[in-house]
């Protein structure tokens, strides 16, 4: 009976550990994913590191799996990317630090939009301008002119 309890007890432990181990590794892997999906695959292929779809990709396998060990250590995700980025260099980042030159990267796109849409507003403005000043009959008739078209007007409808 002694034994049954302990073996009970046992497998109760073990039951547990399981779960709790198995709770831990999806969590890693949920980890690893999303900070996979930070980073390119260093194949050349210019894609994410976890949807690089290359058939035999060895580069993308073998960086998963250090990713998911250095995952599995639980270290930061700073120090985790920077691990990658020593050994890779920094284009391993799929998008790259807004810090140094890099920031602008992240500061050009905005500004041309603005410095485009800027330059629409202008032309629209001077285009609308133009248009608004210009005579809506077109240009204007002398009264000596205007006398002679009635004149001529008047002798073609007596003939």
């Amino acid at each position: 009976m002694v034994r049954r309890r302990h073996a009970a007890a046992a497998l109760s432990l073990v039951a547990i550990l399981t779960l709790l181990a198995g709770l831990l590794y999806a969590q890693s892997t949920e980890r690893a994913k999303r900070l996979g999906g930070g980073m390119l695959c260093m194949c050349n292929c210019g894609q994410i590191l976890t949807a690089c779809n290359h058939v035999g990709c060895t580069v993308s396998s073998t960086m998963l799996k250090q990713l998911d060990q250095r995952v599995a250590v639980n270290s930061s995700d700073d120090l985790l990317l920077q691990s990658f980025v020593q050994e890779y260099g920094p284009k391993v980042l799929a998008s790259p630090p807004a810090q140094g030159f890099n920031l602008l990267a992240w500061i050009i796109p905005g500004l041309a939009f603005g410095i485009g849409l800027a330059v629409v507003l202008v032309v629209i403005h001077q285009w609308r301008r133009r248009f608004e000043l210009a005579p809506a009959g077109g240009p204007p008739i002398s009264s000596e002119a205007l006398d002679r078209a009635r004149q001529q007007a008047d002798r073609e409808t007596e003939d």
